[in-house]
């Protein structure tokens, strides 16, 4: 394969009609990061294309600003209106009007695809020499799917939509998993002859395929292993489904890594969160974002770990704690119903039952850090308002407010003297029977 670049237009000017919301359909997330996060990340490491071009359209600003705080790696590029696939890839042509090589074309809602797909199908493209190649699967209900129209001698003819297609047609199994590789300066200016005399009155995408076919370019279908990879997000059940998909394909690999999941269907792992050997996620467990988990860690079960945590080996997450964007040293314990957020915790560090770090101020809508050094203890139901630091060894007492440092060694105690009232329950029950208030 020849070690040049390429180049990728990603589809994402779509409205998404069917997922009845008001956010763009490529912005709807599976463990807080958008499905067009997931191309993005898909076409970069592959390590063959050094720049992407999004068609943006519906929610364009929205878009927008998702893709440039997302990457350095991408322009963008309006489509209005939208008038079909076909028109959106040509909306690429001014930002590639200087390169000469092969561009990639992919849907912006297909969240499951791998790079590893991709690297092959690019390379199948070049070692075959083809000008165009379309990225095929074959499926037993190819159902609303476009298909892949051969010639007798197995040679591609073309693709045909499904709601332009003749009862012969949708009898065809080959569907167009809709990504592509095209050599730039043989098939883009093709899309100057695009056509919409179609049932839509829109410029497809498919029929660069058959244009190419009538100039005598070679054209040819990639057919894909994994059917699973080009799942598009039409709706929000389909969205369920990908993420049920994603979830089963890491908790797979973390098992084989030798993470044990007590219970896989109810346990979702980012497939961006790393977890060590010998650590054992108990079920219900919900991990999302960027996170590392050490090894011999015990995660739950009910635990939430958000985007940023850090924990290192022979950690306790105990029940229903949550944690999010904090680091949390070996051989720590966190018990159950407390949270951790923004904040450092030490080695042999115990976090007691129902302990709360509150790092939010909501006036002036800032967060501060919460640290807890090495050794130390806090007791059960207690508040730490941030930002704090308990040193080393230092304690708190069950039911304090932490609002100040606490030195190494020291115990702290905010609690109001305990008032016992005797026999209170008793008088209280003697005046309800005589109807006294």
């Amino acid at each position: 394969m020849k070690k040049d670049k390429v180049k990728a237009v990603i589809l994402a000017a779509g409205k998404g009609t069917r997922m009845k919301s008001d956010l763009p359909k490529v912005l709807h997330p599976i463990y807080s990061k958008p499905l067009l996060g997931y191309v993005l990340d898909a076409v970069s490491s592959t390590g063959l294309i050094d720049e992407s071009v999004v068609v943006v359209g519906h929610g364009a600003e929205e878009v927008e600003k998702f893709v440039t705080e997302y990457t350095d790696d991408a322009k963008c590029v309006l489509q209005s209106p939208q008038r079909g696939t076909g028109d959106a890839v040509a909306k690429a042509k001014d930002i590639l009007a200087d390169f000469k090589g092969t561009v990639l074309v992919i849907c912006g809602d297909t969240p499951l695809i791998e790079a590893e797909t991709l690297i092959d199908f690019i390379t199948t493209h070049k070692n075959n020499g083809s000008a165009l190649t379309v990225m095929s699967a074959i499926f037993d209900n190819p159902t609303n799917y476009g298909r892949i129209v051969r010639n007798p001698d197995n040679s591609l003819k073309c693709i045909t939509e499904e709601k332009d297609a003749s009862p012969q047609v949708k009898q065809i199994k080959e569907i167009n998993a809709g990504i592509y590789c095209l050599e730039k300066e043989l098939i883009f200016p093709l899309f100057n002859e695009l056509k919409c005399n179609n049932a839509q009155g829109e410029y497809y995408l498919t029929d660069i395929i058959a244009a190419s076919i009538e100039k005598g370019l070679k054209a040819d279908a990639y057919i894909l292993k994994n059917n699973e990879e080009i799942f598009g997000i039409n709706s929000k059940i389909n969205l369920a489904e990908a993420t049920k998909i994603l979830n089963k394909r890491t908790n797979l690999k973390l098992m084989t890594e030798g993470v044990t999941i007590v219970d896989p269907e109810t346990s979702y792992i980012s497939p961006e969160t790393t977890i060590g050997k010998d650590t054992t996620i108990f079920p219900n467990v919900y991990i999302s974002g960027k996170n590392t988990i050490g090894s011999h860690c015990k995660i739950g079960p009910f635990a939430h770990i958000r985007d940023g945590a850090q924990i290192g080996d022979n950690v306790r997450i105990g029940n229903f704690v949550e944690v999010k964007k904090s680091v949390i040293k070996s051989n720590t314990n966190v018990s159950h119903l407390s949270y951790i957020g923004d904040s450092e915790l030490g080695e042999h560090v115990n976090i007691g039952a129902g302990t709360i770090t509150a790092n939010y101020d909501p006036v002036l809508k800032t967060k501060t850090k919460t640290i807890i050094k090495d050794g130390a203890n806090t007791g059960s139901n207690s508040v730490l308002v941030a930002p704090v630091t308990m040193h080393e060894n230092s304690m708190c007492a069950a039911g304090s407010v932490i609002t100040k440092d606490v030195e190494a060694n020291a115990l702290a105690l905010t609690r109001s003297p305990l008032r016992v009232f005797q026999d209170w329950v008793t008088a209280r029950l003697n005046r309800g029977k005589s109807g006294e208030k």
